[in-house]
């Protein structure tokens, strides 16, 4: 479609896992269409072959970038310099930052700032400030299918985020408080769009569920119906606090 955005996806090869590549790209297929695939890493190390492996089947681009010193990382910084220069191209509408680096914090806000829609994809382990500085963040786990009720049952991850069902409830509350009509009901998309931007992390993959309206079912205090959309055979779902 015209109207899919156009989005840039740069990964980061000394901190994802070449495993994860097919669930990367699933999931921005259902955001856009990717236009930009390049992988940043020191192609001479013995450890990148899993990655070499998957650069043709997946159609994209490596680029090289020695260590240059010892202890420290300098494929960040060419991701950043190329973000900029795509950015400033004007070919996307959006950026997809592949990995658990807290060094791309101000990269993402920077791209934010000029209106960009930027999705970040890492571990559990990545930082609060990079997923925060994201429009939208997806655990690489979650995408593969991870389903460790240890790690999942409450979205808890290794950085020390507990996203519970009780925090989730209780601030979904709270947006369906501000956007519902004299009768208290709120379209339930709207609130979960409001909610994915409180909580760029959200997803409700990692509470075992595949869709929004079972999870906010499943929190007990919401009542949830739907009605035909006047404009088509599309159903629009409600949402309003249990009576």
């Amino acid at each position: 479609m015209s109207d899919d955005r156009r989005f840039a996806v740069l990964i980061d090869a000394d901190n994802v896992s070449a495993r994860y590549i097919k669930y990367i790209l699933d999931e921005l297929s259902n955001e856009g269409i990717v236009t930009y695939k390049r992988i940043y890493g020191d192609w001479t190390r013995a450890e990148m072959g899993l990655w070499k492996s998957v650069l043709l089947e997946y159609s994209i681009t490596p680029i090289q970038q020695y260590s240059y010193t010892s202890g420290k990382n300098s494929t960040d910084s060419a991701m950043i310099i190329d973000a900029m220069d795509i950015l400033y191209s004007g070919n996307v509408d959006g950026f997809c930052i592949v990995s658990s680096d807290s060094d791309f914090t101000r990269l993402s806000a920077r791209l934010r700032e000029s209106g960009m829609y930027v999705i970040g994809m890492g571990e559990r382990k990545t930082p609060d400030p990079f997923i925060s500085a994201c429009s939208r963040f997806l655990y690489l786990e979650v995408l593969a299918g991870d389903r460790d009720p240890e790690k999942l049952v409450n979205g808890n991850n290794e950085s020390g985020n507990q996203l519970t069902k009780d925090m989730i409830s209780a601030v979904f509350g709270a947006i369906v408080d501000e956007i519902s009509d004299e009768d208290g009901w709120a379209s339930l998309s709207q609130a979960g769009n409001i909610l994915t931007k409180r909580f760029p992390s959200f997803d409700v993959r990692s509470f075992g569920f595949m869709k929004l309206t079972p999870f906010i079912k499943s929190l007990g205090g919401f009542e949830v119906y739907s009605e035909k959309s006047k404009r088509g055979n599309v159903r629009v779902v409600y949402v309003r606090h249990r009576q």
